[in-house]
């Protein structure tokens, strides 16, 4: 049963791993650590519900423990904001060059308002599906996306090929 599952999801799911985590090494961690989690808890899937934003769901709240894991970890105890900001701009980017100077300025929004902008408009979720998996009201996905919205267009002001 979840073989189908993951010829069908498994493409957009890895895709999504990409977006999140812009390293294909750690992309594959977390696309094996949510088939791995969904397989251990599908017996608690709801059939009656559409399977993706399940599925999306459980990569994102792994995304986000990951992250959390990260930010205590003690071999990553930066001294200042300027330390934690240049480690994290030399993350390495994905490959797509024509809207690099787009997914670097997604990579620095604030976590909350970069999950909102990958699943909406990356993953092509709609709001309702994308507040389920963030866990939030649909007001507060449509609140993050216009804020999200209002930076990038400030970030990207120069970039001339680039249309909101």
């Amino acid at each position: 049963m979840i073989d189908q599952y993951i010829r069908q999801y498994g493409k957009r799911l890895y895709g999504l791993c990409l977006t999140l985590c812009a390293d294909p090494y750690e992309a594959e961690d977390l696309y094996q650590e949510t088939w791995l989690k969904a397989l251990k808890n599908l017996s608690r899937y709801d059939p009656a519900r559409e399977f993706e934003p399940w599925l999306t769901k459980i990569c994102v709240n792994t995304y986000r423990n990951t992250l959390r894991r990260i930010a205590r970890s003690p071999l990553l105890a930066f001294r200042d904001t300027a330390e934690k900001d240049a480690f994290l701009h030399a993350v390495p980017a994905p490959e797509q060059k024509d809207y690099e100077p787009l997914y670097e300025a997604v990579r620095t929004l604030p976590e909350k308002l970069k999950l909102a902008v990958i699943l909406f408009y990356f993953e092509d979720m709609d709001i309702r599906s994308a507040a389920e998996v963030l866990g939030i009201p649909p007001g507060t996905v449509k609140s993050r996306l216009n804020k999200a919205r209002s930076i990038l267009k400030e970030v990207l002001r120069d970039e001339t090929d680039l249309q909101f």
